[in-house]
């Protein structure tokens, strides 16, 4: 069985919306009619990393075994490095390496957590990723988190999202809210706080100090992601758990935050790799003895692809993230994933699981040349 053909696309969930506010996949064809699907990290529309598929990758794998996932990733990886190895390329790989293993599940028929080795829990708990909060009211932010609540999530993640280029610019407000959703969801419910790379040190231990006082779980990535020792001194001198990792692309890179002092790691599935890649850092976490908790936005293939990861870890200590939910990505998907009663539940269909509505994917599909 040989793989036959390779597309790469925006999908263009709204049909007056702009490209770059859509999601970017890639379809992997085999000869025998059976096809896989991935997902690119849509920063930009993805179009940089489908451009490095159309471009460069595609012609690489047409004729070989879908089977060959990992050898090929690794190939592919050394052969076009000196696109840059952290970013579109990582990217890139990452969407071929998950439509692989959707391929992988099919051919063989089985879901991707089976071939993983099984799953420890195939319903998940979710925690409500809520972004935007750094432009918001304290009143706005307590409005959309009760709105979020309503999905039964096992945890909440308040995210920011401000001008990277402005640090410290609201310490006292962003307490402020934290303060405000401490009190709205009561003392025990767990709760936690992306700076999205907002503080200088100094701030963000003044912010981890009062996040520690409100009993937050984590605080996520409090500054720049590329200042590794800095994320590393602010995680040694809180005792609230700092993660990071989310805009890190290679094992390298992981394991010199691990070296730096971050006790908890959260790479992407659709930037580190695929699912090849997250059991890599998986293995890399267990054996430092660091919490891994994937960091995972997109709202079908790569959230998919992540629950079936998740499934088959041992210590799951965090549940799974879930971005801020829109019904119009599930126009391409006649099963998309949807928590009930606060869980996600894992198909056991083959390969990911998901039924793609080829007419409305056609429909949809802005092909990238």
């Amino acid at each position: 069985m040989k793989i036959s053909k390779v597309e790469a696309f925006q999908i263009r969930w709204l049909l007056d919306e702009r490209p770059s506010q859509g999601s970017a996949w890639v379809r992997v064809d085999c000869e025998d009619g059976l096809s896989g699907f991935g997902e690119v990290s849509p920063m930009q529309g993805g179009l940089a990393s489908l451009g490095i598929i159309a471009r460069n990758l595609a012609p690489m794998l047409i004729g070989q075994d879908p089977l060959d996932h990992a050898v090929l990733q690794d190939r592919m990886l050394h052969q076009f490095a000196k696109l840059g190895p952290e970013g579109a390329l990582t990217g890139a790989l990452a969407a071929i390496d998950i439509a692989l293993w959707d391929l992988k599940g099919k051919i063989l028929g089985q879901p991707i957590y089976k071939l993983l080795g099984g799953a420890w829990r195939t319903a998940l708990p979710f925690y409500a990723s809520i972004g935007g909060n750094g432009e918001r009211s304290l009143d706005e932010v307590l409005r959309v988190v009760e709105a979020r609540l309503k999905d039964q999530p096992a945890a909440v993640k308040i995210r920011f999202d401000n001008d990277r280029t402005k640090a410290d610019a609201d310490i006292a407000g962003d307490i402020a809210k934290a303060r405000a959703v401490r009190r709205l969801v009561g003392d025990g419910f767990p709760l936690a706080f992306d700076a999205n790379n907002g503080y200088s040190i100094g701030g963000a231990i003044r912010v981890g100090r009062a996040l520690e006082e409100l009993g937050y779980w984590w605080f996520e990535e409090p500054v720049q992601h590329y200042h590794i020792k800095a994320m590393g001194e602010v995680a040694r001198r809180l005792d609230i758990t700092v993660s990071a990792g989310e805009q890190t692309y290679t094992l390298a890179g992981l394991a010199d935050l691990i070296e730096a002092g971050v006790r908890m790691v959260q790479p992407d599935i659709v930037k580190m790799g695929g699912v090849t890649g997250l059991m890599r850092c998986a293995a890399v976490a267990q054996a430092h003895g660091v919490e891994l908790v994937p960091h995972q936005t997109q709202p079908i293939i790569g959230h998919t692809a992540n629950l079936h990861l998740a499934a088959s870890l041992l210590h799951m200590t965090k549940p799974c993230e879930w971005n801020d939910p829109s019904s119009r990505q599930h126009a391409v998907v006649d099963n998309p994933p949807k928590p009930v009663d606060g869980l996600f539940h894992l198909s056991s269909e083959p390969g990911l699981g998901l039924r793609i509505n080829q007419a409305e994917l056609a429909r949809r599909r802005i092909p990238i040349e």
